[in-house]
């Protein structure tokens, strides 16, 4: 607890005094940060992100020096000398739960911009020097390629010397599908695998991309049982990214984010909508929300009805959601909705009821019931088969009246079926429930929610001598890479694409896929924009159907010849 001065003390200094001592203070740590962001970043924080935003903002910045795992700082000593090295990324099990091996592959834009593009200078070489003399254990100098670094900075005009080439950004694809490829050359290979790190996490927001995928397939099979035709463009709104405030970082909430708006264009995220719309999308909006309470609103009143009539008269003529169960849902829903309800009316808006406790399935139900008593219903054409009352049977699914439901607690694929099910067997349409899904959108998963790992594959050593590489433990069959120069091509367009040996004859029959996306430096507007991207993604997705296999024959006895050699079962 702050004491007064006592008696005698030195005045203390004005308020105005303390207010500009601490703004020289500040303005001097500012300059210092913004110098340091300077010689780290090289002049660029990134595609799109000026430079005084990083230094003002991103305390977290560290050199690409250090951007990568610990031992990989010493494995430009223990690779044999080669010309050439390979190395490639791929997802090797289904997503978690998923009957479905297929995935949408997506962010690779992200960390090529981000890192891989980015221009090294002496700087990061210092850097690293102050860094590595300290980092053995014991805080002993620790190994790392210093001269390779010093010399692509020469030669290379500061660009990391590899070619990456990537499946484009909303490639649907089964898994075992290479989703990039590195190569390196000459006395660079032995930094083949120093990215592996920083490319591996595009695990994160492919996996984002392929569980919201999941989900709406969820919704559209809903819509086709329950949902008029003409009502189908509705999917887009029926899952709302609610996992901000549940995200480790800012940049977590925007990489995953951007992802779920590949299948969906319901966001409270706004950082990632607004990335995708500036940065994306040439301006062009991609995600939207809706005005909404929360408990903090709804208490803030001395009445839940106060509250709801303040923001009917605000945003009534237009969709707007209230959160119900501040105090008591059942109350709300049996007394609060009915005193408001001639206000509602008099607007003409969409009412959104929002539970955020309890069983989820029951909550959604309940509101539904009580918006069918308090604002009436139609029947839309499609049959119900489930109604029990006597005037409802023969007839469609109900619809509310400018009513609907929103379940964002507890939310996941599983619940989201649970919800959807119940509600069709309650006799409703799937028109009038949308989803808020958080923490199981944009965090519960991990890298081995679709097992995605980097592995070399090919290596030309000094010599000459080719070597088809091929990781073959006999504990995991499910470790087991692919081995050799790969060439992943497609029969057609929509076909899902398929992997050969890069040499076969039947590679020039087929239509390339991958495509260079960094060649030694960065390749200007290689990267399409996210509405090309995002169509991309609901063409094919619709065109490939699941589990699938995406090893050609060719490829599969070249596999199985070296696992025969190891003494593997194949």
């Amino acid at each position: 607890m702050a004491t007064l001065p006592s008696p005698g003390a030195a005045p203390m200094p004005e308020i105005s005094e303390q207010n500009e001592a601490l703004k020289r203070e500040n303005a001097q740590l500012c300059a210092q940060i913004k110098a340091l962001s300077q010689r780290l970043a090289q002049g660029s924080a990134g595609v799109g992100y000026p430079l005084e935003l990083v230094a003002g903002l991103r305390t977290l910045e560290a050199p690409m020096s250090v951007m990568t795992d610990s031992y990989k700082g010493t494995h430009f000593q223990m690779y044999p000398a080669c010309k050439s090295m390979s190395a490639y990324g791929e997802f090797r099990e289904k997503f978690t739960g998923m009957d479905d091996n297929r995935f949408v592959f997506y962010g690779m834009r992200y960390y090529i911009e981000n890192f891989v593009a980015r221009k090294w200078t002496k700087a990061d070489v210092d850097a690293a020097e102050a860094f590595y003399k300290t980092h053995n254990a014991g805080y002993t100098p620790f190994p790392f390629p210093r001269d390779l670094f010093n010399k692509f900075i020469a030669e290379n005009d500061g660009y990391f010397p590899v070619v990456v080439e990537a499946l484009p950004e909303g490639t649907v694809a089964y898994i075992h599908t290479p989703c990039f490829i590195i190569t390196a050359e000459d006395e660079y290979s032995r930094l083949c695998t120093f990215l592996e790190t920083i490319l591996t996490m595009v695990w994160y927001p492919s996996c984002v991309a392929t569980l919201s995928r999941f989900v709406k397939d969820l919704v559209t099979d809903a819509f086709e049982e329950s949902v008029d035709p003409e009502l189908f463009g509705m999917i887009e709104t029926k899952l709302h990214d609610f996992g901000f405030r549940g995200c480790t970082s800012v940049e977590q909430a925007v990489l995953g984010g951007s992802a779920h708006l590949l299948n969906f264009g319901g966001s409270d995220t706004m950082s990632a909508c607004y990335h995708v719309q500036f940065h994306l999308n040439g301006g062009r909006p991609v995600g939207s929300s809706i005005p909404a309470t929360e408990h903090s609103v709804m208490t803030a009143w001395t009445t839940e009805e106060e509250a709801l009539r303040n923001e009917i008269e605000l945003y009534g003529d237009g969709p707007y959601a209230c959160v119900m169960d501040s105090y008591d849902y059942d109350r709300a829903l049996n007394e609060v909705l009915p005193a408001i309800a001639d206000a509602h009316r008099a607007k003409g808006g969409l009412i959104v009821l929002r539970p955020d406790s309890g069983d989820p399935t029951e909550q959604v139900i309940k509101g539904l019931r009580a918006g069918e008593k308090v604002f009436g219903c139609t029947y839309n054409s499609k049959r119900c088969p489930h109604h029990t009352r006597e005037e409802d049977i023969g007839k469609g699914y109900k619809v509310l009246n400018n009513c609907a439901v929103i379940q964002g607690d507890g939310i996941n694929y599983k619940i989201i079926k649970e919800i959807l099910d119940a509600v069709h067997k309650a006799g409703y349409s799937a028109i009038n429930v949308t989803f808020g899904m958080g923490g199981a959108l944009l965090q519960k998963m991990n890298r081995d929610t679709m097992s995605f790992a980097t592995k070399l594959c090919h290596i030309i050593y000094a010599d000459g001598t080719e070597r088809d590489v091929m990781k073959t433990p006999k504990s995991s069959a499910a470790k087991i890479s692919l081995p050799g120069r790969m060439f992943v091509g497609r029969e057609r367009e929509g076909a899902a694409p398929i992997v050969l040996p890069k040499d076969h004859p039947r590679c020039e029959r087929l239509d390339p896929v991958m495509q260079v996306v960094y060649n030694k430096r960065p390749i200007p507007g290689i990267f399409q924009d996210f509405d090309s991207i995002k169509a991309r993604v609901q063409r094919d997705w619709a065109a490939i159907p699941p589990n699938g296999n995406p090893i050609s024959p060719e490829l599969q006895e070249k596999v199985d010849s070296i696992l025969k050699s190891r003494g593997n079962t194949v």
